[in-house]
């Protein structure tokens, strides 16, 4: 299990935001949890110092092209991006110094997968630099996907089959849990324990984690077969729930094991 860190853009600021909050059509819905005083450039640089590869930037929103080139400068092929990703940018990111982009609505129109969309953007950047974000909200008792910014909540349920199909066209996905995104109050226990046992690729789990106790169960349920982005909880975001040192101990410690 790796410790992947983020890079979240809003603004052209480094931010940490409650998920469920980020609309287009109510910006005084949003909850931003921390907004900081250093540029993108600072956190890609720390990232880099400590060798903590295949972390990701996010633009959330536009305004944050800038500062997303800012970061990838800082560490050239160290960190993914995402956010606004089509097959025709895909490569100009690439370029400007990411290692893999990272989609989700340019894949889905209306709700369902678009083959086109996605086998287009295969061919633009291949399958080796594409990492799929298949961030999830819950309705019922399974977990769907969710686009534009996770408002929209498409046809798709994360299970076994589909992230078989998915895996045949991308490197890695990206999975938050919508839900609990930014609030620090614990991660999506059940989530983790399907993807666990159902993802074929490397995947990263975001959302909820509190602190260090979230980051062994993650381990432990997801059988280290699981990476984990942590927000709002460290330091370095403002949070109290654990260090930014402890969570790279608990990375370096895991590669020696």
């Amino acid at each position: 299990m790796q410790f992947r860190p983020c890079i979240d853009l809003h603004n052209g600021k480094v931010k940490q935001i409650v998920g469920s909050t980020l609309k287009d059509d109510d910006a005084g819905s949003l909850t931003t949890n921390f907004t900081a005083d250093h540029p993108s450039s600072w956190f890609a640089d720390l990232y880099r110092s400590d060798n903590l590869s295949g972390g990701h930037i996010i633009k959330l929103g536009p305004g944050n092209d800038d500062a997303a080139e800012e970061a990838l400068a800082a560490w050239q092929g160290g960190m993914q991006i995402g956010g606004g990703i089509t097959a025709e940018n895909g490569k100009y990111w690439l370029d400007k110094g990411a290692s893999h982009v990272i989609v989700t609505s340019y894949v889905f129109s209306n709700g369902r997968v678009n083959q086109d969309h996605l086998q287009e953007l295969v061919r633009a950047v291949g399958k080796e630099h594409l990492v799929l974000d298949l961030s999830c909200r819950k309705r019922g008792d399974d977990y769907y996907i969710v686009t534009d910014r996770w408002q929209n909540f498409t046809d798709v349920v994360i299970c076994e089959e589909v992230l078989q199909q998915f895996a045949a066209l991308c490197d890695e996905f990206l999975i938050h849990a919508a839900d609990v995104e930014g609030q620090c109050r614990g991660i999506e226990v059940d989530l983790v324990k399907k993807l666990s046992q159902w993802c074929p690729l490397p995947t990263t789990y975001a959302g909820g984690v509190k602190d260090m106790a979230d980051m062994e169960l993650i381990k432990e349920l997801g059988d280290s077969r699981l990476h984990a982005t942590v927000g709002s909880a460290l330091d370095i975001f403002g949070g109290s729930g654990m260090t930014y040192r402890e969570v790279v101990a608990f990375h370096n410690n895991n590669l020696q094991a």
